[in-house]
C-alpha cells in the first residue's frame, strides 16, 4: 500500500515535465482560409506563373545551379615586325621595351633624340624662367623641377639673340620640340602581337590556355573569321575601337586589351573560350588632356675614346597594351541548386501578397470615382464581396497592456478599452470603442424571447423592493453599488441615471438561477457533485462568465472584463463564498506556470 501511494507521488512530481516535454513534441501550422473565386483563382496562377517563369529563366541563362569561381591569370607577351625609318631599320629589339606594369607591353610609334650629350655646363633651353640679361638673375645652385640643370650663376649666350642661365648638366640639353608628324614609326600599325594566356579555377582545379589546340602560326584575330586566333595586328586593334593609328603613334596612347572567360565546366556542356575586346584607356582629346598622349625619356651611353662618357636621350612616344583578364568558371554543385529554388520560394508569395491587398482593401482599383458611375455599375456589390472576405479572413486581435479593461454598460450598445493608469474611477474614465470577433453563439445578440432584446433600453426593467444602500457610491448611476476600495471596481452597469441591470429577469434567468447555472456546471463536468462543500465558488464563478458571456459576447475579453459592482454584490449574495475572503475579481483562467 505505501509502495503504490510512493508511485502516484512519484507520477505526480513527474507530470509537469511530462507535460513540458509533450509540449515541446508539438507542430504548429498556418491556418488557411480558401475562396473559391474565379477572379482571385486566375491572378494567383498568372502570378504564378510569371515568377515560374522568370526562376525558370535566371536559372538556366545565368546558371544558378553551378559554382562559380575566379581565375587566376599569367600572360607573355611577344611582339613581332620589321620597319624602316630615319635610314635604319627598326626591330623588335629597337621598338618594344620591357613591361612597366602587370600583362601589358610597349611599342614605339615616335621619337625625339638628343645626340652627342657630355657631362659640363651650357646654356639652358630658353623659357621664360630660364631667360636672363645679367648675372644676377641668375641663382648659383638653384635647380628647378622643369629645368635640366645646376644653375651656375652665369647669364650666357644660348643664340645670337637669347641668354639663358649657365647650367651644369648634359650638354647641349634637350630642346623642347613637337613631336613628328607622322610618326616616325608609323609602319607599326602591321606589328603583330602574340599573347599567350593560361588560367586556372582553383575551386575546380581547372587550367585552361587560349593557344588552340589545333594552332595555325600564320592567323591573324578576326572577330568573325579567326575569333579564337591569339595573333594580333596592331591596326587591327584600332580599327575595333574606331580609332586612327596613324593619330594616336603621333602622341602615343593607351589601348586596354580585355580577354573575358566565361567558362561551362560541366562534362555534357563543356565550354571554355576566350572572348577579346580592345577599348582606348587614355584621354582622347589633346586639348583636354593635361599631358596628351603617352611617353618617356630614356638613354643610350657610350664611352669616348679619350674616355669620358656621352650619351644619346630619347624621348619615346608609343603605345602601351594593358591586357585585362576576367572571368568565372561554373561547375554544376547540388548545394547551389537546393539554396536557389529555396530564395526563389519566396517569389511565389507575390500572389498571396497581391490577392490579400485586394481582399483587405475596399477601395476596388477599377472604382475610381470618375469611372465608377460610367464603367463599374456593380461598385457597390464588388464593395460588399470584399467586405465578406475580410469578414473571413480577417480575426482582430487587440493587445491588451498590464492596465486594460474592457467595460460594457446597459445602456450602450458599445465595448470599450480602458488601457491606461486610473486616476479616477474607472466609472468616470473614458475608454475607446473596440470591435470584437463575435461568437457563433453570441448570448449578447440572441434575440429569443426569454433572453434579452438587442436594444439594451428595451429591457423590462423591474424595480427592486430593496432599499438603496446608505452607503451607496457617490459614482454610481443605478443607485445599487456600494463604495469599493480599488478605482478599478469602482463601476457601474449603466452610464447614465436609469434602473439596474440586476432588476431585469433575464439578469435572473442567465446570470442567477442556479438550475442554469448547475445545467452549464454539468454541460462541462458531467460528473460534478452537485452537493459539494465548494459548490457555491463553482456556482458564482459560472455566474461571473455567464454576466461576461451575455454583456460582452465575445471569449477574447473573459481575462480583462470588469463586472459592474452592483453585479457582482449580488452575485456575492446569492452565492456567498465558503472560504474567509471574498472574490473581489472574477476568476482568471488557470495556468500551469511549467507547462505554458
Amino acid at each position: 500500500m505505501e509502495l503504490a501511494q510512493c508511485v502516484e507521488a512519484a507520477a505526480a512530481r513527474m507530470a509537469p515535465g511530462c507535460c513540458c516535454l509533450r509540449d515541446m513534441c508539438e507542430y504548429d501550422t498556418n491556418k488557411v482560409v480558401r475562396i473559391r473565386s474565379v477572379k482571385y483563382g486566375s491572378i494567383k496562377w498568372a502570378i504564378h506563373l510569371v515568377v515560374l517563369l522568370y526562376v525558370g529563366f535566371v536559372l538556366l541563362y545565368e546558371k544558378r545551379y553551378q559554382k562559380q569561381d575566379s581565375i587566376i591569370s599569367s600572360v607573355h607577351t611577344k611582339v613581332k615586325g620589321i620597319a624602316e625609318a630615319d635610314s635604319r631599320i627598326w626591330d623588335t629589339a629597337e621598338y618594344t621595351l620591357p613591361m612597366q606594369g602587370v600583362d601589358s607591353f610597349f611599342v614605339i610609334t615616335n621619337i625625339l633624340r638628343t645626340e652627342k650629350q657630355v657631362q659640363g655646363t651650357c646654356a639652358e633651353y630658353p623659357t621664360s624662367r630660364t631667360m636672363c640679361f645679367t648675372d644676377e638673375m641668375c641663382e648659383k645652385g638653384h635647380a628647378a623641377p622643369q629645368s635640366n640643370g645646376i644653375q651656375t650663376g652665369k647669364c650666357v649666350s644660348y643664340n645670337s639673340s637669347v641668354r639663358t642661365c649657365e647650367v651644369s648638366a648634359w650638354c647641349p640639353v634637350e630642346s623642347e620640340r613637337p613631336a613628328p608628324r607622322p610618326a616616325v614609326l608609323n609602319s607599326a600599325e602591321n606589328f603583330t602581337v602574340l599573347i599567350k594566356n593560361n588560367i586556372h579555377f582553383p575551386t575546380h582545379d581547372h587550367t585552361v590556355t587560349n593557344i588552340p589546340t589545333v594552332f595555325n602560326v600564320s592567323c591573324t584575330f578576326n572577330r568573325f573569321t579567326s575569333p579564337q586566333c591569339p595573333i594580333f595586328r596592331l591596326g587591327d586593334i584600332f580599327q575595333e575601337t574606331g580609332e586612327n593609328f596613324s593619330d594616336v603613334a603621333i602622341q602615343g596612347g593607351v589601348m586596354g586589351m580585355e580577354i573575358n572567360w566565361n567558362c561551362n565546366l560541366d562534362p555534357l556542356c563543356y565550354h571554355c573560350e576566350p572572348k577579346y575586346s580592345f577599348r582606348r584607356l587614355d584621354d582622347k582629346k589633346e586639348t583636354e588632356a593635361l599631358s596628351p598622349g603617352y611617353n618617356f625619356r630614356f638613354a643610350k651611353y657610350f664611352k669616348l675614346p679619350d674616355g669620358r662618357e656621352e650619351r644619346t636621350l630619347i624621348k619615346a612616344y608609343g603605345i602601351r597594351f594593358d591586357i585585362q583578364v576576367f572571368g568565372t568558371g561554373g561547375k554544376f554543385n547540388f548545394f547551389e541548386l537546393v539554396v536557389y529554388i529555396g530564395s526563389s520560394l519566396s517569389y511565389f508569395g507575390l500572389a498571396v501578397l497581391v490577392i490579400d491587398f485586394l481582399i483587405t482593401s475596399f477601395d476596388c482599383p477599377c472604382c475610381i470615382e470618375n469611372v465608377i458611375k460610367k464603367y463599374c455599375k456593380r461598385s457597390a456589390c464588388c464593395k460588399e464581396v470584399k467586405k465578406y472576405h475580410r469578414r473571413k479572413k480577417l480575426e482582430y486581435v487587440i493587445e491588451p497592456g498590464s492596465t486594460a479593461m474592457y467595460v460594457s454598460f446597459v445602456d450602450r450598445e458599445d465595448i470599450y478599452l480602458v488601457d491606461k493608469p486610473l486616476s479616477k474611477s474607472l466609472q468616470e474614465t473614458n475608454g475607446h470603442i473596440v470591435a470584437l470577433q463575435r461568437n457563433s453563439s453570441n448570448m449578447r445578440d440572441v434575440q429569443l424571447p426569454v433572453l434579452v432584446s438587442q436594444n439594451p433600453e428595451d429591457l423590462p426593467l423591474l424595480n427592486r423592493s430593496e432599499k438603496s444602500d446608505p452607503k451607496i457610491a457617490p459614482w454610481c448611476v443605478c443607485e445599487m453599488c456600494q463604495n469599493m476600495e480599488k478605482r478599478r471596481e469602482q463601476l457601474c452597469c449603466r452610464k447614465s441615471h436609469g434602473p439596474c441591470i440586476t432588476s431585469a429577469p433575464h439578469f435572473v434567468r442567465l446570470v442567477l438561477s442556479r438550475p442554469t447555472l448547475e445545467f452549464i456546471l454539468l454541460y462541462k463536468e458531467p460528473l460534478l457533485k452537485l452537493h459539494s462543500a465548494d459548490i457555491n465558488n463553482k456556482l458564482r464563478h459560472c455566474a461571473y462568465e455567464q454576466y461576461i458571456h451575455w454583456r460582452f459576447g465575445s471569449d477574447e475579453v473573459e481575462t480583462y472584463a470588469v463586472i459592474p459592482s452592483c453585479c457582482k454584490q449580488i452575485i456575492l449574495e446569492m452565492y456567498p463564498s465558503t472560504t474567509a475572503s471574498l472574490d473581489p475579481e472574477p476568476p482568471k483562467p488557470i495556468t500551469c506556470g511549467l507547462c505554458c
